[in-house]
């Protein structure tokens, strides 16, 4: 069964999302316990991209809406 570009590009899209958050997470808390103030920064920079992702991928969705894409 073929699978349409919109529904992989919602997965790939959801899995990075999962990804960028759960290093963001990691390297907060990793940095916190070492003293790592490089590792906060990019743990902050990974929450940043996971909420980026998030925001492209309602805007994804809500557009295949709009052209009458389900």
């Amino acid at each position: 069964m073929p699978v349409s570009l919109k529904t992989v590009h919602i997965v790939f899209i959801s899995a990075a999302t999962l990804a960028v958050l759960y290093f963001g997470i990691w390297a907060i808390i990793r940095g916190i316990v070492d003293g790592g103030a490089f590792m906060v920064a990019f743990g902050l920079l990974g929450l940043c991209a996971g909420i980026g992702l998030v925001w492209y991928g309602v805007r994804f969705v809500r557009k295949m809406k709009a052209a009458g894409i389900y």
